[in-house]
């Protein structure tokens, strides 16, 4: 192999592949596993207080140790001053040069079980004894060498005796040429301590068991909202929105959005949320059912005129074709006038669209000091010609009314409110047109004792086409875009308009502000 091979290799083995890179980070993700919410709030939890527990029974035990060590190295100081003081009456008894045993000592007095006892005197010799129940047991070679090894240690101290276990042994000099040692055993102590660790670590795991088992039991009851929130975001998620129409039903249940807790607002939030998509697409839904009446409504009014000049058209072409030439002139301008007027009608249409397009961008205002108590008295003075069979009223207030706005719109909507009354209510209506002051707005009201509207298209009477009668044989009405024309001019000044109607009694209020924001 070469060395270029070589490195080749090397490069391919030390690099992974696509697949392995993009399946290694998986393999990690499902050994790691995501924890819940619930898992990690029980596991911190536990962990911490299972922590504070162990260090307090650390070092409760700790303390108690070093309080039950100090009680037995005083057991075991009185109890080797008891032994030396014996050991000198023992040596005044006898005489200073009698050798004194462990036994000796030990038979004079009432010692603790365990007690064992170091005698050494001045020549050498030594002696060791324990208290065994009633019995005297004397100590080996090794457990006495083991105590001697203490010797080395002043002050009491522990002592490992082969045997016997652990001791804290304190050494005296008595008589100036005795040595002493007395020792009781640990293991009561030891034995108090392991009792204690035992307990405090049944107890600790109980009460960790417990804590667990309540800390699950509150986080799930605590987690439940969240877990409602996420379930209705889940179906909601799965709900066929893209189109046609759509009703979000899905609420988080109540007893789950009180907005008083923390949680609880999240759902409530949730359906506040719902709430506003809901009537969104709602009005998305309306809007998609106007726009596709106003194509169709539009298409239709635009296709009229479109077929009579298409029809007018064809009847001037025969004509001209096989007419002699004074009819075939006659048939021509007739069908030239209808044409124009046609024309006329579509060029209408078309505009009065254009104005409510430009209207909705915020254009076509021309903005003036406006004489609106000027503009009703026009308007109302070329109603009277127009509808003669009516009777036009007038109820103004003593001072002129001046709004700040575009004068040919605000006259287009007066017109088109008389237009209004005057088309849609027999001869010998009584029309009251009226203006006055109100706070900063001014009112203008027309009102008639007609018919009243229809309640069929009472909602939707200043929508774009909308028209009482619907039928392709209509006597009444234009195109049905005057009042929504007349909203989209009284809306682009800051104002409303409304409609309030029952028969014999309809009134159209337009409330502009007098001064615009």
């Amino acid at each position: 192999m070469t060395a270029l091979d070589i490195r080749e290799t090397t490069t391919t083995t030390e690099e992974p592949t696509e697949t392995e890179a993009e399946t290694r980070p998986s393999r990690w993700r499902g050994l790691r596993g995501p924890w819940t919410l619930q898992t990690r709030l029980m596991v911190t939890i536990t962990s911490f207080v299972a922590l504070i527990l162990v260090v307090v029974a650390v070092a409760t035990s700790t303390i108690l140790g070093g309080v039950l060590q100090q009680n037995l190295d005083n057991k075991v100081g009185d109890t080797t001053n008891l032994a030396a003081q014996q050991l000198v009456g023992l040596l005044r008894s006898t005489g200073p040069f009698h050798a004194v045993t462990a036994n000796d000592v030990l038979s004079q007095g009432s010692y603790p079980p365990g007690f064992l006892l170091l005698v050494r005197s001045g020549a050498g010799t030594e002696d060791a004894a324990y208290v065994d129940g009633d019995h005297l047991v004397p100590l080996t070679l090794a457990q006495r060498h083991a105590l001697t090894d203490s010797l080395e240690h002043p002050g009491i101290t522990t002592v490992s005796i082969p045997g016997l276990g652990a001791y804290r042994v304190d050494p005296e000099i008595v008589a100036g040429q005795y040595i002493i040692v007395g020792g009781l055993p640990m293991s009561e102590l030891n034995e108090t301590i392991t009792q204690i660790l035992v307990t405090v670590a049944l107890v600790t795991a109980g009460g960790l068991l417990l804590l667990g088992s309540a800390i699950a039991l509150v986080i799930r009851v605590g987690l439940r909202p969240l877990r409602a929130v996420a379930d209705t975001a889940t179906r909601v998620a799965a709900l066929p929105m893209a189109q046609g129409a759509v009703s979000i039903a899905e609420r988080v249940p109540p007893g789950e959005s009180d907005d008083r807790t923390e949680i609880g607002r999240v759902g409530a939030a949730l359906n506040t949320l719902l709430d506003h998509v809901d009537s969104s697409l709602a009005a998305r839904q309306r809007n998609e059912e106007r726009m596709r009446r106003f194509v169709a409504d539009a298409s239709h009014e635009l296709r009229t005129p479109l077929a009579s000049i298409r029809g007018y058209s064809e009847l001037s072409l025969r004509a001209l074709q096989h007419s002699p030439a004074p009819a075939a002139a006659e048939t021509t301008e007739a069908s030239l006038e209808r044409i124009q007027a046609q024309s006329l009608r579509m060029t209408t249409l078309v505009e009065d669209l254009l104005l409510l397009a430009r209207l909705d961008e915020g254009q076509e205002l021309v903005y003036g000091q406006v004489d609106l108590t000027h503009l009703v008295i026009e308007a109302v003075g070329d109603a009277g010609p127009a509808g003669p069979d009516h009777e036009w009223t007038l109820d103004l207030d003593d001072t002129p009314i001046s709004v700040a706005g575009d004068a040919g719109r605000l006259q287009q909507v007066i017109v088109n409110l008389l237009g209004n009354a005057r088309t849609h209510t027999p001869e010998g209506t009584r029309v009251v047109v009226g203006l006055h002051r109100d706070g900063d707005e001014a009112v203008l009201t027309v009102h008639d004792d007609g018919p009243g509207i229809d309640p069929a298209i009472a909602d939707e009477l200043f929508e774009r086409f909308s028209r009482a009668d619907r039928s392709r044989a209509r006597k009444t009405g234009g195109t049905g875009l005057g009042l929504s024309i007349a909203r989209a001019i009284v809306e682009a000044h800051h104002g409303s308009i409304t409609a309030e109607s029952v028969p014999g009694d309809t009134t159209f209020t337009v409330r502009l502000p007098v001064r615009q924001p």
